[in-house]
C-alpha cells in the first residue's frame, strides 16, 4: 500500500479527538475528506484501526500499535520540512497539568516559557491525576505535570519539584483553639472536606493520614481547591491541602496550618511523558525548560 501524511495526519488526530468531526477541524479538512483519508488507510492496511462506538471512535490494539509511530513520523516530516526552509521548528504543545499545579505554577511556567519562545503554542488541559495519565497514556497529550504517582511502566515519570500539603482550618475551628501539641487522636471526630478520589492531593490524603484514622469523617468530596478552601474558612470542617493554595488565606487570617509533624505530607510533583512518544525539539526545549524551574 501507499500511504499519504494526510492519513496518518487524520488517523492521529481521529485517535486524540475521538471523533471525525473534530478531528476535521483539527487537520483543516471537510469531514467527508476526512472520513475518506481515514477509511483509505483502513483499507490500505486492511484491518480497522477504531472500534466504532455512536459517534465516537476509539483505538483497538492495532491503533493503539501504529499510533506512535505514526506521531513520530509526522514530527520528523515537520522537523525536515522547516529544516528544508531553514526555519526553526515551531513549537505546538499539548500539555496537562493536575489541579494544584495548573493553579499556582502554570501560569508563570508558561509565561516565562513563552516569553523565551515568543512563536510557540501552547494548549493546556486541566484534570485530576488520574485523567492526566489516562490521556498522556492514550497520547492526548504531549506531557503532563502531576501531582500524583504513575506505575504503568510505558509511562516516564521524571522527577520535577516538591511540594508540601499541610493540614488547615478556619481561627476558630476547635484543634486550632487547642492549647497543647496535638496528637492523631484529636483529629478521630474532624470533619474532613477533602479532593476526589484519584486526585493527587486525596492520595496523600489516603496514605499518610488515614492510617491513623480508619474511620475519618470525610464530609464532603469537592474537585477543585479554591471551593474547598472556601468551605473551611466558613467554619465548616478542616482539610489537607498544598500550601500552595493555602498560602493566599493564611495571609488574609482566614485559614491557619495545624502542627501535624506526625504525618508525612511531602510530596514530589512529576513530569509525566510516553516512553514511546516521539520528543521533537519543541518537547524537548520545555522539558528542559521545566527542569530549571
Amino acid at each position: 500500500m501507499r500511504m499519504t501524511l494526510r492519513q496518518l495526519a487524520v488517523f492521529v488526530a481521529v485517535a486524540q479527538e475521538g471523533t471525525v468531526t473534530k478531528a476535521s477541524d483539527a487537520v483543516r479538512l471537510t469531514q467527508s475528506a476526512a472520513s475518506m483519508a481515514l477509511a483509505d488507510l483502513e483499507d490500505g492496511l486492511g484491518a480497522p484501526l477504531f472500534d466504532r462506538l455512536g459517534q465516537r471512535l476509539q483505538l483497538n490494539d492495532l491503533g493503539r500499535f501504529l499510533l506512535p509511530q505514526a506521531l513520530e513520523i509526522l514530527g520528523r516530516c515537520d522537523a525536515f520540512e522547516q529544516a528544508a526552509k531553514g526555519e526553526l521548528q515551531s513549537i505546538d504543545l499539548r500539555i496537562g497539568a493536575t489541579l494544584t499545579i495548573s493553579d499556582y505554577l502554570m501560569p508563570d511556567l508558561m509565561a516565562n516559557f513563552l516569553q523565551m519562545q515568543p512563536k510557540a503554542h501552547l494548549q493546556l488541559q486541566v484534570g485530576n491525576t488520574r485523567q492526566m495519565i489516562e490521556a498522556v497514556n492514550q497520547f492526548q497529550l504531549d506531557l503532563a505535570l502531576i501531582e500524583g504517582s504513575c506505575h504503568l511502566p510505558q509511562l516516564q515519570c521524571i522527577h520535577w519539584r516538591d511540594d508540601e500539603l499541610a493540614v488547615c482550618c478556619a481561627p476558630d475551628h476547635p484543634l486550632a483553639q487547642l492549647n497543647r501539641l496535638l496528637k492523631p487522636q484529636d483529629f478521630q471526630q474532624a470533619e474532613w472536606i477533602l479532593r476526589e478520589e484519584g486526585s493527587g492531593t486525596r492520595e496523600v490524603f489516603d496514605t499518610a493520614i488515614l492510617k491513623d484514622l480508619e474511620n475519618a469523617n470525610i464530609r464532603l468530596t469537592l474537585g477543585h481547591n479554591e471551593a474547598i478552601l472556601k468551605i473551611v474558612a466558613g467554619g465548616l470542617g478542616i482539610s489537607c491541602i498544598s500550601k500552595l493554595a493555602i498560602e493566599p488565606l493564611l495571609e488574609k487570617n482566614q485559614l491557619v496550618i495545624l502542627d501535624t509533624p506526625f504525618w508525612q505530607l511531602a510530596r514530589p510533583l512529576f513530569m509525566l511523558v510516553h516512553r514511546q512518544k516521539y520528543q521533537g525539539p519543541g518537547l524537548k526545549a520545555f522539558m528542559q525548560f521545566c527542569d530549571l524551574r
